[in-house]
């Protein structure tokens, strides 16, 4: 799993989103109608008997963003830090002293645990937390190793694209219910807590228990279709609005012997202009039309973004080493001027930026709009309303549980308060310095405050960029022009735990979908394993959908 390769995979697209927030310090842009099944370790948990575990939600009224949350997409903040100005959302430690051991995905080089950022971040939790970091590119296989042994730390961090297999059964049975400490107004004793949005809240019900502590994510797509403006702007190229357009600018672009090519594998965009149902979680690629479920890969619209994609090959528009699938980093290959589109996590809308300041002063990134194939309007799908959660150990004692409560409510902090600064940013003079109202990292900030204490749970989503604030301003409007054409699906903010016989059952259609657009197969071979999928489970697994949502309603309701 790395973030910015040159095929991006849906795991990657939810990694980067994760990274951004550690190494930037920004904010993760990883946000009813009868119910049953709270007992069991499939099926899902929606309408009122969700109602009675979900913590009452109270608005956080301690900072006003710039651009309030509209459409789905976080809120934005464009104005300049003062320090002297940062508010306090937490004005007492509400942490009684427990020592807690959390287990947690770290992209990077993790620092040495008696730091500064650690001992600044425990004195005002009042409590010791110890950091257990592994590797986030091979968090799989320590997490499969940690859950099923008998010594389990206090704390799990669990990011949703870790959980296959065996992994939801094992959060329902070795993880704590949180309701007796959350449900309702028992929140209240947590502020910061109680502000998340109750769809993150939602997400973090499995096995009809509020279990995880969620970090929220903007419900509109992710994954932005980007392009170097400042070479748009000085070649006089228009953005395609259909995706005619975008093949016929495409060919004009492209120049393979001055090394340019249009650019990288589009695959991700070409779902968005086709509609075709999300493929970030499985339960979000369902959904009821005229009373049957379809299942995205069976959709006229998948085969036909497959095949457009497929056309961009073809047509040598797409840079050599994207067919490769793991050949170099496009987002590199975009700031070397090899292609001048590419798509990512919205992250790179300011990681890209921040990058090249002090490398090419002209370079200018920028993302457009997402447009229907025939030159309409789109058709998007909402993601997921939270995409990594904490668990606590449910041997844990109570005097555990309310210290760990204690720390996610520091650092669920809002953007614009003490507490958000130093968890984000660290302690001023050590690890950052505010220059012109721009908070910026030492070396020492670099190399400490990364991806711990940001993994714990977040506030509500928030872009703030003080260094870039006109970019701050650009992704949180795309996401709210984006979110007016998008829609939920039926399963829509439900954490649905499948039935372990259909885990794996369509595992291998991302790898055979890379294949069909590089020409490696054709898209009769997908349609021959989306056959093969129906026989071999995928019309029953639909059975269990349809009742499922018979039984349960929607989340919304």
């Amino acid at each position: 799993m790395t973030p910015n390769t040159s095929a991006p995979s849906r795991r990657s697209f939810l990694a980067s989103t994760a990274v951004a927030a550690a190494v930037t310090g920004g904010m993760p842009l990883l946000a009813a109608c009868g119910g049953s099944g709270s007992g069991s370790k499939e099926g899902t948990t929606s309408g009122k008997d969700a109602q009675k575990v979900l913590p009452a939600f109270v608005a956080q009224n301690v900072v006003t963003p710039d651009i309030a949350s509209k459409n789905g997409s976080a809120a934005g903040f464009t104005s300049k830090m003062s320090l002297a100005e940062l508010k306090t959302s937490v004005p007492q430690k509400l942490g009684k002293g427990s020592t807690i051991k959390i287990m947690s995905p770290f992209w990077g080089s993790p620092p040495k645990s008696s730091n500064p950022y650690y001992s600044a971040m425990n004195k005002v939790i009042g409590a010791e937390l110890v950091w257990q970091n592994q590797d986030g590119n091979t968090y799989d296989e320590k997490l499969g190793a940690v859950l099923a042994s008998s010594d389990m730390p206090d704390v799990v961090v669990i990011p949703s694209w870790n959980m296959g297999g065996k992994i939801p059964s094992a959060i329902i049975s070795k993880f704590a219910d949180l309701g007796p400490y959350l449900s309702g107004d028992k929140v209240k004793e947590y502020p910061n807590l109680a502000a998340i949005p109750s769809d993150a809240w939602q997400y973090a019900i499995f096995g009809g228990k509020l279990r995880g502590l969620p970090q929220p994510a903007p419900t509109v797509t992710g994954i932005v279709p980007f392009y170097r403006k400042d070479v748009f702007d000085k070649e006089g190229y228009e953005l395609p609005t259909s995706a005619e357009e975008f093949l016929a600018l495409a060919k004009d672009i492209t120049n393979a012997k001055a090394k340019v090519w249009a650019c990288d594998d589009m695959k991700w965009t070409a779902f968005n202009i086709f509609g075709v149902l999300s493929g970030g979680e499985k339960p979000l690629g369902w959904n009821l039309v005229d009373g049957k479920l379809i299942y995205r890969v069976e959709t006229d619209e998948y085969l036909e973004a497959l095949e457009w994609t497929r056309k961009l090959y073809a047509a040598g528009v797409v840079h050599p080493d994207a067919k490769a699938v793991n050949q170099g980093n496009a987002g590199q290959r975009f700031t070397d001027g090899q292609v001048l589109m590419y798509n990512q996590n919205i992250s790179d809308w300011w990681g890209k930026m921040a990058e090249q300041a002090t490398q090419n002063k002209d370079f200018r990134i920028s993302g457009m709009d997402i447009f229907g194939h025939d030159g309409g309007d789109p058709e998007l799908w909402a993601g997921s309303p939270a995409g990594i959660f904490a668990f606590i150990n449910k041997k844990a004692s109570k005097a555990v549980i309310h210290d760990v409560l204690a720390a996610a409510n520091v650092t669920a902090a809002p953007y614009g308060t003490k507490e958000y600064m130093l968890t984000n940013y660290g302690v001023e003079g050590t690890h950052y310095t505010v220059k012109d109202g721009t908070p910026v990292k030492t070396d020492k900030g670099n190399t400490e405050v990364l991806n711990a204490y940001v993994m714990l749970a977040s506030p509500a989503p928030t872009i703030a960029h003080p260094d870039f604030p006109d970019i701050a301003k650009e992704q949180v409007q795309w996401q709210q022009r984006m979110g007016a054409f998008t829609k939920k699906s039926s399963f829509f903010g439900l954490q649905i735990t499948e039935p372990a016989r259909y885990t794996n059952l369509s595992n291998d259609f991302e790898q055979l979908e890379d294949d069909v657009v590089r020409g490696r197969k054709k898209i009769s071979d997908m349609q021959q394993a989306v056959s093969d999928w129906k026989s071999q489970g995928g019309g029953k697994l639909r059975d269990w959908y349809k009742k499922l949502l018979d039984d349960n309603g929607s989340a919304q309701g």
